[in-house]
């Protein structure tokens, strides 16, 4: 079997394209990034869609210059050349004893088989991978996963099956709920997938090859390597969107992308953010909830939706984390508080404060009720009840005796 492309750079050794053999044949391709010797080392391990080997800077530059931009820390002590969008940086965690996993997930970048994310198939893949690289004879056996977003939501159902060799979730800015946090808002459908899954995945889908980028490390076409028509490519790609917009209720296609979140005992540090409340908040906090780990942090930024996973601040909290429970040190983290979050103050300013649980044990809960008669929030509630309408096909609204309408 093919392992990969192996090399000695920038102080790592790394292999491009090692193969990870699912229980059904499929070949994953992974990168590996770990120290030069023959130690044995926890692994951070990331599966998701994105291409492993496009490159932060390439592939999402206008977000790369604001992440510089409000944390230019991120230039500082790496050469920058290996950074991928929503995953941490292999020259500011292998120098200090970390081995990291990049698997491109089935069907996407240089991974074959069919595309289908957040699919029953990818949770049982990652089962597959962390108990690969927790067995490997480089592996101290011990395997954390980390990052942001489509990294971090495959953590809840993936923790769910309990992989042996899973030591830590690191589950940073990742919802939970893929029916009511990611598809239909309260019912509602959400215009996210439609604009996110042929932009940012469809895009590099395996097999897409020249019409996507290539490697500014390797040369290696990150959606290769070969070059396939459009219409073969749909056939092995699942219509996600399409999915969402047809399935208006939870049923069992939902059901088998959320986790049972009792089935989680891993370690777990859900990192969620103030901001993005149309997709991770809620899950963050309703994850950590109701996930069943004896060990579990919750805490909350702000900022843009990448910055802090970057900065000083972020790698810090991270790596005190998996560094107490991926390699037994003493990095204070016992003594960190359950709750932590970063509360905002007038001039964008973020205090950190401890706290014991959530919600907030001190909160005096308001309740408040809709107001038709001027389109307001009250304590009081109405005296009567009253029907709402409006036509969506027309634009400035007006209140009338009967209730809500829109004017032309």
């Amino acid at each position: 079997m093919d392992s990969g492309k192996s090399e000695t750079r920038d102080g790592m050794r790394i292999i491009w394209d090692a193969s990870i053999a699912m229980d059904d044949g499929v070949i994953l391709r992974a990168d590996m990034f770990y120290p030069l010797g023959d130690g044995q080392y926890p692994v951070i391990l990331s599966y998701g869609p994105y291409a492993k080997g496009l490159s932060f800077q390439e592939g999402y530059k206008g977000n790369w210059a604001r992440l510089t931009k409000a944390a230019p820390e991120v230039l500082q002590g790496s050469s920058n050349k290996y950074q991928n969008w929503e995953l941490v940086d292999p020259e500011k965690w292998v120098p200090d004893g970390y081995a990291l996993v990049r698997v491109d997930s089935r069907g996407a970048g240089r991974s074959p088989g069919e595309l289908d994310v957040w699919s029953a198939r990818e949770t049982q893949d990652i089962y597959e991978c962390v108990e690969w690289a927790g067995t490997q004879d480089w592996s101290n056996g011990k395997v954390g996963i980390n990052g942001i977003s489509y990294y971090a939501m495959n953590q809840w159902t993936a923790g769910a099956l309990k992989p042996p060799h899973l030591a830590a979730l690191c589950i940073w800015e990742g919802s939970a709920d893929y029916y009511r946090e990611l598809c239909r808002h309260g019912g509602i459908l959400s215009d996210f997938l439609n604009s996110w899954h042929p932009r940012q995945v469809a895009s590099v889908q395996h097999g897409v090859g020249t019409r996507s980028a290539k490697s500014v490390v390797t040369g290696e076409l990150v959606a290769g390597p070969e070059t396939l028509p459009e219409q073969e490519l749909a056939k092995t790609r699942a219509d996600t969107p399409g999915e969402a917009k047809r399935r208006k209720f939870i049923d069992e296609y939902y059901s088998a992308r959320i986790a049972d979140f009792a089935k989680i005992e891993t370690p777990l540090l859900s990192a969620g953010n103030w901001g993005g409340m149309g997709l991770h908040t809620r899950g963050n906090v309703e994850g950590y909830l109701a996930a069943g780990s004896k060990q579990k942090w919750l805490e909350m930024h702000g900022d843009t939706h990448f910055t802090h996973f970057y900065s000083n601040y972020g790698e810090a909290l991270q790596k005190r984390f998996f560094g107490y429970f991926l390699k037994g040190e003493d990095t204070g983290w016992n003594k960190q508080p359950k709750v932590a979050l970063n509360i905002r103050h007038p001039g964008e300013k973020f205090v950190l404060r401890a706290e014991n649980e959530w919600p907030l044990a001190r909160t005096q809960w308001t309740r408040f009720y809709l107001r038709p008669d001027g389109l307001a929030l009250a304590k009081q509630p109405p005296e009567a009840a009253t029907t709402v309408s409006y036509d969506p096909g027309r634009r400035r609204p007006h209140v009338s005796a009967t209730g809500f309408a829109i004017e032309p």
